[in-house]
């Protein structure tokens, strides 16, 4: 493969894009470039190297010997270009992802994240669940999110980091003419006999319906089957008033017209949130998001779990790592 004397970072950031998604279109979307120009870029590369990088046929992009060679290189000439414009204070938003806008734990954080590097732009995402962002995560079009890292596949969690941030007391979510809407807190053993709402089928949110079947376990306590999926806050109400269902959410959840928010007791179930990045990912803002998390959780005491909280054990491994 000869050597040209320069090559346009741009074109290497097209190239280790698509080596990345062996896909064009998702690449182009990853860059938010239009799939025109990125399949120029990848041409004018191959040109000024002299050799081809990709085998393109009508069903799949795959890289070839060539490609395979240059890949490591190009990561490392882009990882050592971000290191320069971060030291030179230009770098790109750091994409954290927050769930859904209401919850209050990651919102929080980057709240303080920014306080304290006005400098650095932290740019907000909602992907409603960790598994999906673990996902945008490992393909790059996500910085770091928030959620139960235990309840992650090995093949994602092999490819991030986390760090403990809060065990956040969980709730149900009753319709306002339900049994126990009239109490203040509802005992989990107060559910038994019911089906509870906790994203069964939602492909975004397996971890949530992972960790109610433990909580669930052994207690009468029912997960509700799959609803279709609602998007909205508008259109999530109407399907939880259709089934009737309680929904298991957490402390801070906002609230919903014609339904009440109860915090659960005896035990106080928690929901383990940990902030998730990728692995080796170099970003002056994420130290920043990190020290807000540590800060927040010793000022607000979210990594002390009460006398009578349950924690899957699952979720006790990960949150007691360092």
């Amino acid at each position: 493969m000869p050597a040209p004397a320069h090559l346009d970072p741009r074109l290497l950031r097209a190239f280790v894009t698509v080596a990345e998604e062996l896909h064009f279109t998702r690449a182009a979307m990853r860059l938010y470039v239009a799939q025109q120009a990125l399949s120029r870029d990848v041409r004018r590369l191959e040109r000024e190297l002299g050799s081809e990088l990709f085998v393109r046929t009508t069903r799949q992009v795959t890289l070839t010997p060539d490609g395979e060679r240059l890949l490591p290189y190009a990561r490392r000439a882009l990882a050592a270009q971000d290191d320069l414009l971060a030291a030179a204070g230009r770098t790109r938003p750091l994409l954290v992802d927050l769930n859904s806008p209401g919850l209050a734990t990651g919102r929080r954080v980057l709240h303080r994240a920014r306080e304290l590097g006005p400098g650095h732009e932290l740019m907000a995402r909602y992907e409603s669940g960790l598994t999906w962002a673990a996902g945008e995560l490992t393909a790059g079009r996500l910085d770091a999110s928030f959620g139960r890292f235990a309840g992650l596949p090995a093949v994602l969690k092999a490819g991030l980091d986390q760090q403990p941030v809060r065990y956040e007391p969980m709730a149900v979510i009753l319709p306002e003419g339900h049994r126990l809407a009239a109490l203040a807190e509802v005992p989990l053993d107060a559910l038994a006999g019911e089906a509870v709402y906790a994203g069964a089928g939602n492909p975004r949110t397996p971890e949530w319906t992972d960790l109610a079947g433990l909580l669930f376990e052994g207690r009468g306590i029912d997960v509700a089957p799959p609803v279709p999926l609602a998007v909205g806050d508008e259109e999530f109400q109407r399907i939880m008033a259709r089934t009737g269902h309680p929904v298991l959410a957490v402390v801070d959840f906002p609230p919903l017209p014609s339904m009440v928010l109860r915090p659960l007791v005896d035990p106080v179930p928690l929901s383990p949130v940990s902030l998730v990045w990728r692995k080796g990912l170099i970003h002056p803002a994420l130290e920043g998001l990190r020290r807000a998390a540590s800060d927040m959780a010793a000022e607000e005491g979210w990594l002390c779990r009460p006398a009578n909280g349950w924690v899957s054990d699952s979720d006790l491994d990960v949150m007691s790592s360092p």
